[in-house]
């Protein structure tokens, strides 16, 4: 399992950075920590629809032991090097947590106030986050 950053190693690292210039570069690092996308997922389902890139976003569950919840293991892939490193941001947000916490867990106020994703990228790029959010959501949600 990959250990993507915290939430407080993200902001720090952010806040680290003299400007978005240095921040873009982290965001693309950032996405070199995904792991390979399983090619029997790359299919319309996991397609985010409505991206500009290329960008499949994959949820899978397994049962805890003792325990009515379940763990999550995310895939994500990108033909975009920023998206790649938004992803892996939005995935270090989601590291560790079961399912309906997942489910329940509202990530864009960290996103567009604190890591201020939202006035730094072009609009095209903030709507993906939209719907990288929404599909996980969604396919937490069905997995329940």
């Amino acid at each position: 399992m990959i250990n993507f950053p915290t939430k407080n190693q993200l902001l720090q690292n952010f806040l680290s950075c003299i400007n978005w210039e240095e921040k873009y570069i982290y965001i693309i690092d950032l996405g070199k920590l995904l792991p390979a996308f399983p090619e029997n997922m790359r299919t319309q389902k996991y397609l985010i629809s409505g991206c500009q890139s290329q960008t499949w976003i994959a949820l899978t569950t397994t049962s805890i032991m003792s325990s009515h919840d379940k763990s999550i293991k995310l895939y994500g892939y990108s033909d975009s090097s920023i998206v790649k490193g938004i992803i892996t941001i939005i995935f270090s947000l989601y590291q560790g947590l079961s399912l309906q916490e997942v489910a329940n867990l509202d990530v864009k106020p960290f996103l567009i106030n604190q890591l201020q994703l939202k006035q730094n990228l072009s609009m095209s790029r903030s709507q993906g986050i939209h719907l990288i959010l929404d599909s996980i959501q969604s396919q937490a949600k069905c997995s329940m």
